[in-house]
């Protein structure tokens, strides 16, 4: 009787010419898949963000195959060689990332885009996803999502960003690098409120793994008292906001304008402009007065 990987095996065609997107674990190597591993062993070549992280899990598992790499900076002058490298040689190609599914926050966007153009064939073998481990986790709502990839390096712009957070009404996923987590989570207190609920989950299936959840303010709190906050990869995933009943651009429009024109002028160019209700903007304008 077959074992269950060697039925596994036998159900795994490799096509030629095809580019294979291939996620592999984000911290245990358990968490390859048996699919995975297959293609893996089939393909002619291994392309990797970090060749020196894929060749361990190659190592791990007993596999070897050509390995090179293809990140940030290389991405853009090597497409065109490995479109034809699969187009004319009829090669099958892996791409992986440093850890989870390739393209999220990660190189490949350029090379799957040109495949595509080339008519060649592009498959996903899923697996191992820190967005989806952490948003699964986290317990807040799932039925809608943004993921919003790292957050910017400066505080302002960060800033900024959370800004566009704080009347969002999907759940908001973001990376975060852990020499900024502490920094980060202080302002989120300030822009969104001490109250808004967040999990924040550090080196996600790893020997340390810590998820921080709560409320803002408490998380924040206890994010300062760890020493290891700052250290691994951290995702941070953020409740949905109340939408208020004025939108900050109308109000804004409206704070504007109430010097210049009568209320009732005022009120209709920001209800035309802003679709905002009408009696909610008299309401406002009338407590401006007071």
């Amino acid at each position: 009787m077959n074992t269950f990987p060697e039925i596994i095996a036998a159900s795994v065609t490799i096509a030629r010419p095809a580019l294979y997107l291939v996620a592999t674990p984000i911290g245990n190597l358990g968490d390859i898949s048996l699919r995975a591993l297959e293609v893996l062993k089939g393909v002619d070549f291994v392309y990797a963000e970090d060749t020196r992280n894929t060749a361990h899990l190659l190592a791990t598992y007993g596999i070897s195959r050509a390995l090179d790499s293809l990140h940030e900076q290389n991405e853009q002058s090597r497409v065109a060689a490995l479109i034809e490298r699969m187009r004319a040689g009829s090669a099958a190609i892996a791409l992986v990332s440093d850890a989870g599914t390739p393209l999220i926050s990660d190189p490949g966007f350029r090379l799957v885009q040109a495949a595509h153009l080339a008519g060649i064939a592009v498959h996903a073998v899923p697996g191992a996803s820190a967005v989806l481990a952490a948003l699964t986790t986290a317990a807040l709502t799932v039925d809608r999502f943004a993921f919003e990839g790292f957050l910017p390096t400066r505080q302002a712009a960060r800033r900024a960003r959370l800004g566009e957070v704080l009347e969002e009404v999907r759940t908001s996923v973001f990376f975060e690098a852990p020499h900024r987590i502490q920094a980060t989570v202080l302002d989120m207190v300030e822009i969104l409120g001490p109250r808004r609920l967040v999990c924040v989950a550090r080196e996600l299936t790893k020997q340390f793994e810590t998820i921080y959840r709560g409320a803002l303010g408490e998380v924040a709190a206890r994010i300062g008292a760890d020493a290891n906050a700052s250290r691994g990869e951290i995702v941070i995933v953020i409740a949905p906001g109340e939408k208020p009943p004025l939108s900050l651009a109308a109000i804004k429009l409206l704070s504007a304008l109430l010097p210049r024109l009568t209320t009732r002028d005022a009120v209709e160019v920001v209800a035309d402009t802003t679709g905002a209700p009408r009696n909610l903007l008299y309401a406002y304008a009338l407590a401006q007065q007071t």
